[in-house]
């Protein structure tokens, strides 16, 4: 969001049949969910099977003249699929590839799906956030999502100003784990 905030092209990839699944979420604003208008103000959107041998083809032709790429699926599914790094690196050797995971790539937890909800609550946050010796509450914002993508966002500038200087891609691993301070 605050990528195409700033001026780049922002092109979201979005799943045959349903969508952006905030689309459904209330509030509405003239029938789309709010929270998804806000959190994809500037971009635009294309409808891509990733599954399938014409959506993996139509992904690799947009990587050809893409700078960045950021996904947020498990880790391992990008490669199942032929779309991972090293697919994207060999038809751009300069393409940025952002990678956003809960729990990082490697470790117990990897490959686990989980929310923004269940990163926090591992963390502490959430029994620090509710009452003294009472029961946890959950923080108002997507605090670990929102750290995530602003880290992400960080990092997507850094190796592109590398890319421009050098003409080297890179793939960079983002997690949405807060870690605790306890």
């Amino acid at each position: 969001m605050l990528l195409a905030d700033f001026g780049a092209e922002v092109i979201k990839i979005e799943e045959p049949g349903r969508g952006d699944y905030a689309r459904s979420f209330p509030p509405f604003l003239k029938d789309f969910g709010y929270w998804h208008l806000q959190l994809n103000r500037n971009k635009k959107s294309v409808v891509l099977n990733l599954k399938s041998d014409a959506g993996r083809k139509a992904f690799l032709e947009l990587v050809k003249t893409a700078d960045v790429v950021v996904e947020s699926y498990r880790p391992g599914v990008l490669t199942k699929l032929g779309i991972d790094y090293a697919a994207a690196k060999a038809v751009n050797p300069r393409i940025i590839y952002c990678s956003l995971t809960g729990y990082g790539k490697k470790g117990p937890l990897a490959k686990q799906a989980d929310h923004d909800i269940g990163y926090v609550s591992l963390a502490g946050i959430t029994a620090m956030s509710g009452e003294a010796q009472g029961k946890p509450a959950i923080p108002g914002v997507l605090m670990a999502d929102m750290n995530a993508s602003m880290a992400a966002g960080m990092s997507i500038m850094i190796a592109l100003r590398h890319a421009q200087m050098t003409g080297e891609g890179q793939e960079i691993a983002q997690t949405s784990q807060v870690l605790s301070t306890r």
